[in-house]
């Protein structure tokens, strides 16, 4: 039984063959590979959590390729990354800002009491959970790391 995503994803592929939309319909053709190797990974049908994860993994590639090219000097790569991200994003839940981040993170270092550095993976493990699939790991991370080090 496919998962919503999976459905949409179906549907938004069919959309992009009929309007001649090359971009999108190989971005989302990459996507719909990827969720079927996780599935043949797992050896089960994909619960909306793995779906969720395997298009955070499409993203944040896309993210390190785009950073890859402009550091090269390919904006043209990086701008063609840049589109696929944002067709990808699309699928995903809003992410959280770095306000609400950092929010949060105050909120469960008042609650584990963590007062140094040495407390990360305390608060990490208390804040991960609650912002799997709406946040970067490594944005969440830099900002513990950062509230840990003020105090």
């Amino acid at each position: 039984m496919a998962t919503e995503l999976e459905k949409q994803l179906l549907e938004d592929m069919k959309a992009a063959m009929k309007s001649g939309d090359k971009l999108r319909l190989e971005t989302i053709r990459g996507l719909r590979a990827q969720l079927k190797n996780a599935e043949i990974d797992k050896g089960a049908p994909l619960t909306d959590d793995d779906v969720i994860q395997v298009l955070m993994r499409a993203a944040k590639k896309r993210k390190e390729s785009i950073e890859q090219f402009k550091a090269v000097g390919r904006e043209d790569r990086a701008e063609e990354e840049a589109q696929e991200l944002k067709i990808i994003e699309g699928y995903l839940t809003k992410q959280m800002d770095e306000a609400e981040i950092a929010a949060l993170v105050d909120k469960v270092i008042a609650e584990v009491g963590a007062a140094s550095p040495k407390d990360m993976g305390k608060v990490m493990g208390k804040v991960m959970p609650q912002v799997k699939g709406r946040a970067d790991g490594k944005l969440v991370q830099q900002i513990v790391r950062q509230k840990l080090a003020s105090n």
